[in-house]
Parts: structure tokens; sequence; C-alpha cells
């Protein structure tokens, strides 16, 4: 038996110097090799209580998965892990596991937690590597099953119903599968070759992914029912981008980060000849401080701007992106301009000759900057103007990151589907169960943009309940 790690310290992450990295869409994060694996493995005390268990949304079994990798034993590890997740390649990577499971590791209180997000996207990335194992199918038990949205709580909800019989098909709006994972993710922090594997998986399951399928266009939730289906799943995301409301913002060179970050990742608009256009190079400003706003930075780096701002009204202190992710852009020298809110977004204007070409491109942000006030109802101090600060940046190209809202249109097409004020299906919260009978719903549909994570727990949560659901009508 190998003697604990008792370092203070995660081994730390393998990944390309900064200055490289933050022009091409390569991977940044390299993993671990097998020997640093089993090294961060040994750092694991193997807690009979297993707190970190309870900061995972799918109750991963974090321990055990650990010690599989401390004997070398990494395709056990994996087979543990992939008895709670669908998706662990994935999760290993974009997991906020500092606020999770590691926030809860007892190694924490005195130094570092154990780096279980690096430990299972080795695993994850050791099986994909190694194993040529074709999923079993499960034996058809007659009934089906829509899945509306092939993101992170659509592809979960399928998964878990395909493994007991049901014949599951997903409906995907966009040309392919894996929702934000492929339109919202940048390649550098997840390879989308990583989100097929884990489509093509479920599709060796026996999954069936109709793409190019709008529900509420297309087909609606009552064509669904009439076409043999005895529940539908709505995990359709939350893809309508909120903007500030401010004089300027219908210029050219204005995105939401939605817009900016799938032309990039879905539409590849950074390959030379782009099938999808994209503004590259000159000054980029991004309104916003979340992990948004963070990919549309290092995007934007990495399509050739010469300078990228990050715009946010309040301090570093309550900047809301993974740490890992700032550390990440500030190292690849993005701008942080904190304590500041854009007010207007300027634009060219030639009146005497009305086809310049550039006549309504942006020129400029105009920003007042902030300071820090009360708290609010949730604790954060509010950002007040500072009278007489506005000043101007000069930037080509602004980026709106200030969150999104679940899209309205199932909503609208769906008669007895109830939503609360900001657009989020209301559901049962111990099984997803909307006020539609035999409709469920989870992810960023219900909640409003939040994590990966979450939206595979919602999904998880469904399926069961879907389960018992159609089993209770026999």
């Amino acid at each position: 038996m190998s003697m604990p790690n008792m370092s203070p310290k995660k081994n730390p992450m393998p990944s390309q110097e900064p200055s490289v990295r933050a022009r091409n869409f390569a991977e940044v994060a390299l993993g671990y090799d097998e020997a640093t694996a089993i090294d961060e493995a040994l750092r694991c005390l193997n807690c009979k209580n297993m707190p970190c268990v309870t900061g995972c949304p799918v109750n991963v079994h974090i321990p055990e998965f650990i010690a599989k990798i401390k004997d070398g034993d990494f395709e056990g590890a994996y087979q543990i892990i992939a008895q709670s997740s669908s998706l662990p390649a994935v999760c290993g990577r974009v997991c906020p596991q500092e606020t999770q499971c590691e926030s809860k590791c007892v190694r924490g209180i005195k130094g570092e937690p154990v780096g279980i997000g690096r430990l299972e996207r080795f695993v994850a990335d050791w099986h994909n590597a190694h194993s040529s194992e074709t999923p079993v199918t499960a034996p058809k038990n007659g009934r089906k099953v829509a899945v509306v949205g092939a993101g992170p709580s659509g592809l979960t909800c399928a998964g878990d119903l395909a493994k007991k019989g049901y014949d599951v098909t997903v409906f995907e709006a966009l040309h392919a599968a894996g929702g934000v994972l492929v339109y919202g993710i940048p390649e550098f922090r997840l390879p989308k070759s990583i989100v097929k594997k884990e489509v093509d998986h479920l599709v060796a399951m026996g999954v069936e992914i109709k793409t190019n399928m709008v529900i509420g266009k297309t087909l609606t939730v009552d064509e669904l029912f009439e076409a043999g289906y005895e529940a539908v799943f709505i995990g359709s995301g939350a893809g309508l981008p909120n903007f500030m409301g401010i004089a300027g913002e219908s210029y050219k060179g204005v995105y939401s980060a939605n817009e900016f970050l799938t032309r990039s990742n879905l539409m590849k608009a950074y390959h030379e000849n782009p099938e999808t256009p994209i503004m590259k190079g000159g000054k980029v400003a991004v309104i916003g401080g979340g992990n948004v706003a963070m990919d549309a930075a290092r995007t934007a780096l990495r399509l050739g701007a010469e300078k990228v701002y990050i715009i946010y009204r309040r301090s570093m202190e309550e900047l809301p992106a993974r740490r890992e992710e700032v550390e990440h852009a500030i190292e690849e020298g993005v701008d942080f301009r904190l304590l500041n809110n854009p007010v207007e977004i300027l634009g060219y204007h030639n009146p005497d000759d009305p086809r310049d070409p550039r006549n309504g491109f942006v020129t400029g942000i105009r920003c007042i900057k902030m300071e820090l006030g009360e708290p609010d109802e949730r604790g954060r101090r509010r950002p007040v103007p500072v009278e007489g600060s506005e000043f101007l940046l000069e930037v080509d190209t602004v980026v709106m990151s200030i969150g999104t809202s679940p899209n309205p249109l199932i909503k609208m097409t769906t008669e007895g589907l109830e939503v609360n004020r900001h657009g989020g299906i209301i559901v049962e919260e111990a099984t997803g169960a909307t006020t539609r009978e035999g409709v469920f719903a989870g992810g960023d549909a219900v909640t409003g943009a939040a994590t990966v994570i979450s939206a595979m727990g919602a999904g998880k949560l469904a399926a069961k309940a879907i389960d018992e659901y159609i089993l209770s009508k026999k």
C-alpha cells in the first residue's frame, strides 16, 4: 500500500504557456499523466462520512473512484463514476468543483482540497483512450419518451431512460447535439471531439437524436403526445440573451455572448474561410463578469483581437466567474476594467455619404465609474454610479454577457405549462413534473443559466420520475 500524500497543495495542472495558448483554440489544460493522478489520489483521506459526495449534484461516489486510482485501476475508477454521471469527461473539465465537491473536502481545511475534478477528467480521458467496449443496450419495454433539447439535462435524462429500456427520441433545435457544450463552451476549455464521443455513446445505447427540430415550431408538445410519446422532458436551456437597454445596442459589432460564442464554437468562425461571419481583430469590450464573459473575452483574443477588456460593475471580490477562468484570462492579457458600467455604445455616422461602409459600426463605449454601496437583498453590495466620472473607451466590438433567459417558444405553444416571472418553467422540486400532465422539465429551462452538473442532476431526477409516472399508468 502506497503512503498517503500529505502535501497541502494539489498537483499543478500542466497547461499551455499563456502567450502561446492566447492565439490558438487547442485545449489550455493538458491533464494529469498516470503517475501524477496516482500521486493526487493519495492525498484523499477516504473519509468515512464522504462529505465530498454531498457537494456533487449527481452524487458521484468520489472516494470509491479515487481509491481505484490509488490502485492503478483506472477503468474501475471510470465504471464507478459512470454509475452516477453520463458525461464524466465533460464534468471533469467544466464543473465548478471549487464550490461543489471540493468545497466539502477535509483536505481543504488546512490546505488545498483534493483535485477531484482533475482526477475525474484523467479517468474519463484514460477510458476514452483505452476502452473499445460497446454500450450494453437494455431490453426495450415498448414505451416511448420524447426529450426536448440535446444539452446536458436532456442527454442525461435520455441516457438514464434508455438504460431502463425506453425508446427515447431527443429533439434538438440546432444542427448538432450537445447544447451549451457545443455552442457555448469554447474548444480551448472543452474539445468538441469529447462531446461527440459522449453523444455517440448515447446513440450506441439506442437513443435517437433528431437535429434541426425546433419544438414549438417544427412540432409542438401536443403533437409529440399525438405521435405516441407517453411523456415529454423539456431541457431546452436558456438561450434568450439579455441586453442592457442602453443606446447603441443595435450597431454593427454588438453581439450577445450567445451569438458571439455560437458563431465561433458551433459554426467554427475562427477558420480562415468560415461559413458564418464574425468580427475579428481590433479592440473588444465584453460586458459582464461570469464564466460566459470569460469565455467570450478569451475567444476574442484567439480570433485576433489586439486588445480585450472585461467591463464589470462590481469589484474582483464579487466577480462571479470561476477563479481558474479569471486567472487564465489575466495570464492571457485580458484587461479587467472593474467598478465600471457602460451607459452608451457609440457608432460611426457620415451624414455626407450614406453609403460610407463604416456607417453604423461601433466606434466606442461610454462608461461610468461605480462604487459599492449598501448590500442588496442577496447580500451583495449594490454598485452606485460616481457622478461626473464618465469616460470613453475606443472599441470596435462589444459583447453583452449579462445573462440569458429561457426561450419562451415552448411556453407560448403548450397549453397548461406555467412559468415564473423570469420565464423559467415551474416544476415540482422532487420530480421535475410541470403543471402539464406528462410533461417534465429541468436544467436552465427551469432555473435560468446555471451549471452543467446541476442540469445533469435535474435530468437524472426527471428520468426517475418519468419512469415512475409511466409505470403508474399501466
